[in-house]
């Protein structure tokens, strides 16, 4: 949140929100690439967030490929929780029958982060124009960790990482609780 400061000129200065907002606080990164079809030489997005996370100088704690199917993306988000606060789940956000990332994983959420979904369409219309509505991603916090779903492509992971993500992980999880 920034905040106005009165001056005499007519555009207003603003300032960050002070440090006790934006704690320096470790980040542990799971990230789920939700794929039949996806090896893991083949996961380009997954090596994509990878890269974005460990160039930021952020530890990965859990990176696998798991099908869509409700249960098994459940398991593996229980099981990414325990070591990780930060996890993204790739794949599965869309709108086809198999595309069930969303419905394994909202259930979960104690509280949604509706603007992570927002800003990311935003981000995304300037690529994609009007499919953009084919998104459903979507974030949100679990016993003060947070969950990301994103699209699978590179262009979404990229985006995603490097625009919203890395950026904002340590200003997110200070609010969440960590």
């Amino acid at each position: 949140m920034l905040k106005t400061i009165s001056s005499n000129t007519r555009a207003p200065k603003y300032f960050h929100m002070s440090r006790e907002h934006r704690k320096d606080i470790p980040v542990f990164t799971a990230i789920l690439t939700v794929s039949t079809t996806r090896t893991e030489k083949t996961d380009l997005s997954g090596a994509i967030l990878r890269d974005a996370f460990t160039n930021a100088g952020m530890q990965i704690v859990v990176q696998e490929i798991v099908t869509d199917d409700v249960v098994a993306i459940k398991n593996a988000l229980t099981h990414a929780m325990i070591t990780a606060n930060c996890i993204i789940l790739c794949g599965g956000t869309g709108l086809t029958c198999d595309d069930c990332t969303i419905e394994a994983v909202t259930p979960f959420f104690e509280k949604t982060i509706d603007g992570f979904g927002e800003l990311f369409r935003r981000l995304s219309y300037d690529e994609v124009q009007n499919s953009v509505i084919l998104t459903r991603a979507t974030a949100g916090i679990v016993n003060g960790k947070v969950i990301f779903c994103i699209p699978g492509s590179p262009n979404a992971a990229k985006l995603a990482a490097e625009k919203i993500i890395v950026p904002e992980i340590r200003h997110i999880l200070t609010h969440a609780g960590q």
